[in-house]
Parts: structure tokens; C-alpha cells; sequence
């Protein structure tokens, strides 16, 4: 079984979206949150090289994967990432929007359709941006874990991480935490079933 694995920055009020900046379908005045105010301390983003290595596969909603296809094959900080399977979650990309430089992508559906990858052998698939994705994931209980660098700002304004549907409770444990100086927290949960 694979582990699905949600990877993101987050403002403390749970504001994922637009941490590099606005795009046309997530504009709004805080875009960019991740290098405002912020002093850049490499430590602090140790997780994100982690992550790199081991990923077998990464999964996007489909607007992520719009803003990120054009940008990540060609970007020698994601190089180790090119050839790595890609899944895209959509019910409306077609097969003929995908890009060919950036390894073998394929269109899931459903979330009955991630169920079914999470069922396959393999190793870990990462999830960056997507955050209606990572909602609905969340709420069918098919994220395992959560890698999270948590950033000391409130923005008001943006998508959050997590739904407010009335769903039950879910446990995380704890597996890393870790403040750094300019007051970014890491924290990696697991999901407890």
C-alpha cells in the first residue's frame, strides 16, 4: 500500500494557497506570503529536500498542475522530480493538456481512483499545492501523513488546508516537530486509524 503524503506552507490560519504568489485562479493581496517578512534560513526548508528524495510519485489537482507543468520539468531545483510519475485528480483535463516533458502523467477521476493507486506496490506520492485536492482527500480519510512548515502570519484571505464540514474527529501523531529562528515550524504528522 502506498502512503499519500500532503506537503505544504501554511500561514497559521491554515492559508495554503498562493506562497510564491497570486495566480489568476487564487489572487489575493497576500500572494507571495512565503518570502514577505520572512528571513530565508536553508534549515528551515531541510524537509523540502527530504521530500525530494523520496518521493516515488507526485499527485496535483488540476489547477496546481496547470501552474506547476509549465514551470517544474524545466527548473534544475526540481530535476530530480522530471521523471517521477505524475497523477493529476480532475474530472475535466484532457489527456491532450498534459505536458510531454515531465515524465508519465496520468488523469485520475475520482477519489475512488486515488483509493485505488493508494492500493497499489510503490513507494510514497507527494502532494504540493492543490489545496481543493488536499481537502477532499482529508475528508475521504486518504492522507496518511502531513508535512507542514508552518509560518508565523496570519493572512485572512486565501484557501485554506483543511474543510469545515462536520466530519468525525481524526488523531495525527506527531513524527517531527521542529521551530527554527526566523519562526517557521516544522511538523510532520501521521494520520491515526
Amino acid at each position: 500500500m502506498r502512503t499519500l503524503i500532503y506537503t505544504a506552507f501554511v500561514s497559521l490560519d491554515g492559508v495554503v494557497d498562493s506562497p510564491g504568489g497570486g495566480t489568476s485562479s487564487e489572487n489575493h493581496r497576500s500572494g507571495g506570503w512565503t518570502y514577505k517578512d520572512i528571513e530565508v534560513l536553508p534549515e528551515a526548508y531541510a524537509l523540502k529536500g527530504r521530500e525530494t528524495e523520496e518521493a516515488t510519485a507526485l499527485m496535483f489537482g488540476r489547477t496546481s498542475y496547470e501552474v506547476f507543468s509549465p514551470v517544474w520539468p524545466d527548473m534544475k531545483d526540481f530535476a530530480a522530480l522530471r521523471e517521477l510519475p505524475k497523477y493529476v485528480v480532475s474530472t475535466t483535463l484532457s489527456q491532450d493538456a498534459l505536458v510531454d516533458n515531465w515524465g508519465d502523467i496520468t488523469i485520475l477521476r475520482s477519489l475512488e481512483d486515488v483509493a485505488k493507486l493508494k492500493e497499489t506496490d510503490g513507494g510514497p506520492i507527494f502532494i504540493h499545492g492543490s489545496a481543493t485536492l488536499a481537502r477532499g482527500l482529508s475528508d475521504a480519510g486518504l492522507i496518511d501523513r502531513y508535512h507542514l512548515l508552518v509560518y508565523p502570519l496570519l493572512l485572512g484571505a486565501g484557501k485554506r488546508m483543511f474543510s469545515d464540514i462536520d466530519k468525525d474527529k481524526q488523531m495525527l501523531k506527531v513524527v517531527e516537530s521542529e521551530t527554527y529562528a526566523n519562526g517557521i515550524i516544522k511538523l510532520v504528522y501521521d494520520v491515526v486509524r
